[in-house]
């Protein structure tokens, strides 16, 4: 009886915390209901910011380091630790993300992707990497690629800065314009 008992109570547990969204959720409802680019903002720091949290210590540490790194310029030691980073959490999205910027900055612009397509693989929400991977897709000729990323990534920040322009663009040029 005991046991039956202890089930329901942990069923009836797990079924209300399924029902509660979490604050990254509620931050994304938030979002969405943004009216202008300057209420967007903060709320897109905090999701971004949330994104910066692996679950571990560790990480975090090896993280805040790269950060650091990058800081006072010293590229070479921020790349070393966002590649040890992804050996060691290879499922740790914004690793990706932050390496994928810094290929872009190197130049290394076809590993940028990669990285970058891996972020949004990872965690697909991230708006930010969404974008940067569009742009660099429609760079690169590959317009409905670029649009439909785009698009993601307007679904998740309506306010995000610029890409509606982006959309409108380029859906005129692979969508053709309507008569």
């Amino acid at each position: 009886m005991r046991i039956l008992v202890f089930l329901t109570l942990l069923v009836c547990c797990a079924a209300s915390a399924a029902a509660e969204p979490s604050p990254v959720d509620k931050l994304f409802a938030q979002l969405k209901t943004a009216e202008t680019a300057e209420d967007a903002k903060p709320l897109e720091a905090q999701i971004l910011g949330s994104f910066l949290h692996s679950d571990s210590p560790s990480i975090d540490l090896l993280m805040t380091r790269a950060g650091a790194a990058l800081a006072v310029g010293n590229k070479d030691v921020a790349r070393k630790l966002y590649d040890s980073i992804i050996a060691i959490a290879p499922r740790y999205a914004e690793a990706w993300h932050r390496r994928g910027l810094m290929q872009s900055e190197g130049g290394e612009d076809g590993a940028a992707m990669i990285s970058l397509q891996k972020a949004v693989e990872l965690n697909p929400r991230h708006f930010q990497a969404m974008a940067q991977l569009a742009e660099m897709l429609e760079d690169y000729g590959d317009k409905a690629g670029a649009l439909a990323m785009y698009r993601r990534a307007i679904a998740l920040d309506p306010q995000f800065e610029g890409l509606q322009h982006h959309i409108d663009a380029l859906s005129r040029n692979v969508e053709g314009q309507g008569i």
